[in-house]
Formats: C-alpha cells, structure tokens, sequence
C-alpha cells in the first residue's frame, strides 16, 4: 500500500529537487536510491525536503522511521488457540505489531489467512493465481525456486546491506556462508531465510515421581532408561482398570524434524545411523541414510524393545494428536523430545497433574559417531516480498527490530519479550520465522546459570534473558508459580542445562547444491512400512534388504544419481 506525502510546495519545483537531493545522497551498499523510489510514486511528489529526508533515512537504515505509516499487506499463518497470545490480541494488534507500529510507523493487513496446517496449501494457490500480498512466509524451498524463475519475488540484495542491523548480520554469519548462499539466484538475494537455530539432540523425558515411586534410581544409560520404562510397565503406571499401560511413545516417522518429538533418534544414534537422511559413505559417495547396514542393526534392536513392550506396542496406530493426549492425560511416563518440550505438550500435563515431575536425560556416551549428513531444507521457512512492491527493506527493518533491537537494546520492549514467557507461538509475529545465533538456545542458559550463581548480574542479561530469567526465579522460590515458570525452569534450565554439563556443539549444516533432496512420497511410504513391520516383527530382519531393492526400483535409483550428478560426483 503506498504511502500518502503531503507538502505545500509546487509539485514540479519539488520534482526537480527531491530528484537533485536524492542523487547527492549516496548509501553505502544500497543500489537502490531514493530517486528511483520517489520516482515510483505519484503520491510522494508533494513533500518538503524534511519530509523527503525522513523518507530516504527510513528506506536505508534499519530503524528510522517512516514519517508517515507504511501499510503492507500480509499472508498470515495463524496457530492454534489464537497462537496463545493474551485475551483481545489479534494477529494485526499484538505486542509485536503495537511496537512495529510505535517505532518503525508500519502496519501489516492480513489480506490472507490461513491456519498452519493447511497454510502451504493455501500459498500454491496464491502462486498459482498470481494474487501475492506484499509480503509472506512460505516453506519450501521448491516453492522459492519456482516464484525466482517465474520473476515473482523482489532482490533483496541491497535493502540486506544497508536496511539490517549489524547484529542480525551476525546472526546470519554463525551459520556459515551456506544459509545465505540457499537462497541467492545468481548471486542475488531472493528471500530472507528462517534460522533454525540448532535445538540439540533428543533428550528422553521420564516422569521421575513414577520412579521415585518404585524406587528406580536415575539411568546413566539408555539401556538402563529402557529398564526403567519396562518396570513402569510392569507396574502398571498410568494405567487404569481395563487400560493396557503405554510404554515408550513413538511416532510412526521414528525420525523427527527440528520441531517434533517422539521420535527413536537416539536408537539410531546408538548405532551410528541417519535414517531419512543424504550422508557420505566411506568411500566418499552420497548415499540415503535409510539404506545402510546401521540403520538395519538399529531396527533390529528397536524390534527387541517392542518384544519386551518397551515401546508402545499401539505406536503403529497412533496419529500425531493422540500421542500428545497420551501425554497430558497422565497415561505414558516415557517419550524422546526436545529441549522445549515443557513448553509443549508437558505444560498442560503439569497443570493437570502439578504432581508430576518429568526429567530430562542425555546419553552421548552410547552414541556413535556418525557419517558426515547434509541439511534438508524441509525445516526452512522464507521470508519473500512481492515483485514491485516499493518497500522491500521493510522486510529488512522488522527482522532488526524484532530479533534485535527489543533484545539487545530496547528499555520499552517488555510486553514484547514477555510473549517468550507466555509461550506465546511464533505465529504471533508478522513474519512467522526467527532469526537468532545458532548456539542461542545454549547462550541463554549458560548466561542464567551464570547469574543464579552470582557469577555475573541481572542486569547484564539480554531482554529474552531476563524474561526467562524472571521466570525461572519464580518457580525457584516458589511463590504465585504458573505453568509458563515451571516450563522456562524445566525447559531452559534442566534440559539446556544437561545438554551444556554435557559440552554439546552443534554441528555445522551443511546443504547440498540442489534443493531437489526430499524423497518422493511413495519411496516415503514404502520406507516407512517396511520399518514398522520390521520393528514389530510382522517381517523378519532380512525384510530390510527386500526393501533396501525395491527402494532402488521403485525410483530410488534415478534420485540418487540425480543428486549425485547435481554435486559433481
């Protein structure tokens, strides 16, 4: 939506000198002056050289203000239960847009909106029809290759260097060149990328007042974990009169994204295997994880946990809702999951049940080293702008202000860092991505830790970190405490925590040069079943090497040359 410009000077003296002014002001890394823009726009041919001044600051720098509001309209993706904000907020009046609008002078109109699972869907038809709103998130990167080859997103490239602060550059950095460089066509910037921060490993989360309750002490192992889960099976925990007990929940994908959880991921790392995922051989050749001789021996130790009831002996029917509801209803006391977790699903599990206490435990020690993996791109979310929309760096300006500024130097940004306390979804925000170090997640605790052991001061802390900092004091001294304190405290400092005792060091992305790496859906499903029926016995263990072939039939074959091929081998 272009923006009104009013002034009392003659339109064509004016012409003339915001034309002369704009050629003599020269932005370091910003191709696209000014002049051109004004240029653009009937409406800006009426304004003093005030007016035309606040405009080129706020068009080249990261925060300057727009001296008149700038209206961009947005494809939402909304979440569930309002995406949990505060009662009367909505996705166009909420924190974050309430402080856009006081510091930058812009306001998103959510033209499209759509819910996150069917949001995907719902952009192809925008492609499709070629109905775009100025701005929007889309996540796949197929998706990206298609609107660059058909010219239908904004270079990005200029507004980057002059319209985002140093800070989010840095961000951008400690990922390695290879994040940026997914997303350049030509050497062009085409779109801005989510960055995944690295969540760790999966950590195995069990109800230790169920142990406590039987006496169990605490595993150093995963073996000794899974004795554990068969004892409360045994015992009968969770379980009612008529009710099987559930052993350790799983999804029937066994390996999890960056955003899930019940997946068996440290079974296959026992055993060195990267099931769903391009890795290199010894011999130095690509090949697909799935298909090696560890994710074999891992199936086959899966297949004696579902022997001895270990593993949920239902995993296999289970849909994705229903796992969850296992957990919050008090009925499992087992699950792998990420460090986030007490964020969701055990949140509402403890406020049903403010007697359970769920434990998180690490075991590098019984991983093996595995082969050299590359990235895929299925966890990545893009920010793109619409061909010819006049304001492209406004993109540039809501990443700085959001990730960095309100962290790292706002005093007047607490109802906007209060929203990670809250739990409130990212969803919330006008761009449904995050931009942060790729070590954040540990930082934050590390600095915490730091302070609670008067090794360094409050003050010192980041705005995110005083937020979850403040919280996790409030569970500590056990006053007024909410689900949002437990969960900060169980999450940042009793999961982050292990994994920082532990020195862990996430490892580096690395992405191959085609965004062609997903499976097709067939040799997906093919995969899957023949696991599932490996795993609960319905197939012997020499299964494998029948699908192992029909994998390569059925397409296999042609993929991995593909990819090979793609990457000069």
């Amino acid at each position: 939506m272009r923006a009104e410009k009013s002034g009392k000077n003659n339109r064509y003296k004016m012409i003339f000198l915001v034309s002369i002014m704009a050629g003599l002001i020269v932005t370091a890394g910003c191709s696209k002056t000014s002049e051109d823009k004004v240029k653009g726009s009937k409406t800006q041919s009426r304004m003093t050289q005030e007016d035309s001044e606040q405009w080129e600051k706020a068009q080249t720098t990261p925060y300057d203000r727009y001296p008149e509001t700038v209206t961009y309209t947005l494809a939402q993706m909304s979440g569930a239960n309002n995406s949990n904000m505060p009662q009367g907020a909505t996705y166009e009046d909420n924190a974050y847009t309430r402080y856009l609008k006081e510091m930058l002078n812009i306001q998103n109109e959510n033209t499209y909106m759509e819910s996150e699972d069917r949001y995907n869907e719902f952009v192809n038809v925008l492609i499709k029809d070629r109905t775009l709103p100025d701005v929007m998130v889309i996540s796949d990167k197929n998706t990206l290759d298609e609107m660059v080859e058909n010219d239908l997103v904004e270079d990005l490239t200029d507004v980057y260097n002059c319209c985002t602060s140093d800070k989010i550059k840095e961000m951008y950095d400690s990922y390695g060149a290879e994040l940026l460089d997914s997303v350049r066509y030509d050497g062009r910037l085409m779109a801005m990328p989510e960055t995944v921060i690295d969540h760790g490993p999966c950590l195995l989360w069990l109800r230790k007042d169920w142990m406590e309750q039987l006496g169990l002490e605490e595993p150093e192992s995963l073996e000794d974990a899974f004795n554990i889960i068969e004892e409360f099976q045994k015992n009968r925990m969770g379980a009612e009169d008529g009710e099987n007990p559930i052993g350790l929940v799983c999804d029937t994908s066994l390996v999890g994204t960056t955003s899930s959880s019940y997946s068996v991921d440290p079974v296959f790392q026992e055993f060195g295997a990267n099931p769903q995922r391009w890795q290199r051989s010894e011999d130095g050749r690509i090949v697909y994880g799935s298909l090696t001789e560890e994710t074999k021996d891992a199936l086959q130790y899966l297949n004696k946990l579902y022997e001895r009831g270990i593993l949920d002996q239902n995993f296999a029917l289970r849909a994705s809702n229903n796992l969850r509801d296992l957990v919050v209803n008090g009925k499992c006391g087992a699950f792998f999951g990420l460090w986030w977790t007490p964020n969701n699903p055990l949140m509402e599990e403890h406020e049903k049940n403010p007697e359970s206490d769920w434990e998180p435990y690490y075991f590098p020690a019984d991983m093996k080293t595995a082969s050299e993996t590359y990235a895929s791109f299925r966890d990545n979310k893009y920010v793109v702008v619409r061909k010819g929309y006049e304001h492209p760096e406004i993109v540039m300006k809501i990443l700085s202000v959001l990730f960095d500024y309100t962290r790292y130097e706002a005093d007047d940004a607490e109802e906007v860092n209060s929203y990670f306390a809250l739990n409130v979804d990212p969803t919330a925000r006008p761009l449904v991505i995050n931009v942060d170090y790729n070590e954040a997640t540990y930082k934050v605790t590390e600095d915490m830790q730091k302070v609670i052991a008067g090794k360094m001061q409050e003050e010192e802390l980041s705005a995110i970190e005083k937020s979850y900092y403040s919280a996790c004091m409030n569970y500590l001294k056990g006053k007024n405490v909410t689900g949002e304190d437990w969960a900060a405290y169980k999450s940042r400092i009793s999961a982050v925590g292990v994994l920082v005792e532990a020195h862990y060091q996430p490892p580096g992305k690395i992405y191959l040069e085609t965004s062609d790496l997903e499976v097709p859906q067939m040799l997906q499903t093919l995969e899957r079943d023949a696991f599932i029926q490996i795993i609960m016995g319905r197939q012997p263990l020499s299964y494998f090497d029948e699908f192992v072939q029909e994998w390569y039939a059925q397409g296999g074959t042609q993929l991995l040359q593909n990819i090979r091929d793609n990457c000069d081998e």
